[in-house]
């Protein structure tokens, strides 16, 4: 079992039966769709899908309150060491590295990834999503940013996620339409909307989501930002 907690926009937090917490895509100052009520009590580690600042702009002072291991591509990491955070460990696409007892795979993603760095753009490596392999050996595929791709099938067949976190606003990343298809190569059970409503621009809903894979093989889990639950 593991705890689940969506936090608004393209931020989630996962907390393990052994205690350990593990946060995706950190933004929370100055996120209009992060529950203000919620504190965070620990964080083991930090993966980074990609490095636009509404997915990496809480990194650094939770780096500094916690101390987590945090994973991300690897020119990623090399600008979080240039700005003095620590226990940083830079991967890359197709390879594997522990989170505690969670399985980290990093994933494509067809998007981009500036940093920016006061008024300069820093090039972050590419976007990525990630698969966890949790320990009883369920799968969760966690996309970050991204229109839908063709290879959405061959992370269907290599790890075989059972729930899958997906974009659907529009504008940045897909939209529902997209997501559609996306359902249909991954074939997870359950998929958890992200990345939509928080500013004007970002249109797409859960329910034309649903709609548009009405009586297929997968369930649309709409989270509310905050409020945890068990998967």
């Amino acid at each position: 079992m593991v705890e689940i907690t969506w936090l608004g926009h393209g931020t989630s937090k996962f907390r393990l039966e052994s205690g350990e917490v593990i946060v995706v895509d950190p933004w929370t100052d100055g996120n209009p769709a992060y529950p203000k009520e919620h504190e965070f009590d620990r964080v083991d580690y930090i993966l980074i899908t990609h490095g636009h600042f509404d997915h990496i702009h809480d990194v650094i002072p939770l780096a500094k309150q916690f101390q987590p291991q945090i994973i991300a591509i690897f020119e990623t990491t090399k600008w979080l060491e240039s700005k003095g955070v620590q226990k940083l460990s830079g991967m890359n696409k197709g390879g594997t590295q522990a989170a505690g007892p969670v399985k980290v795979t990093m994933t494509h993603a067809v998007h981009s990834c500036g940093i920016l760095d006061g008024d300069q753009i820093i090039y972050g490596g590419e976007a990525c999503g990630y698969v966890l392999r949790l320990p009883d050996n369920r799968a969760i595929y966690y996309a970050g940013d991204t229109n839908v791709f063709s290879d959405m099938a061959l992370i269907q067949e290599l790890y075989g996620p059972e729930l899958a976190f997906l974009p659907i606003g529009d504008f940045f990343t897909m939209s529902p339409h997209e997501a559609a298809v996306a359902c249909r190569l991954l074939k997870a059970k359950r998929i958890v909307p992200m990345h939509f409503g928080t500013f004007p621009a970002l249109v797409g809903q859960p329910d034309q989501l649903a709609a548009k894979i009405k009586g297929s093989q997968t369930e649309v889990w709409t989270l509310t930002p905050g409020k945890p639950v068990q998967w």
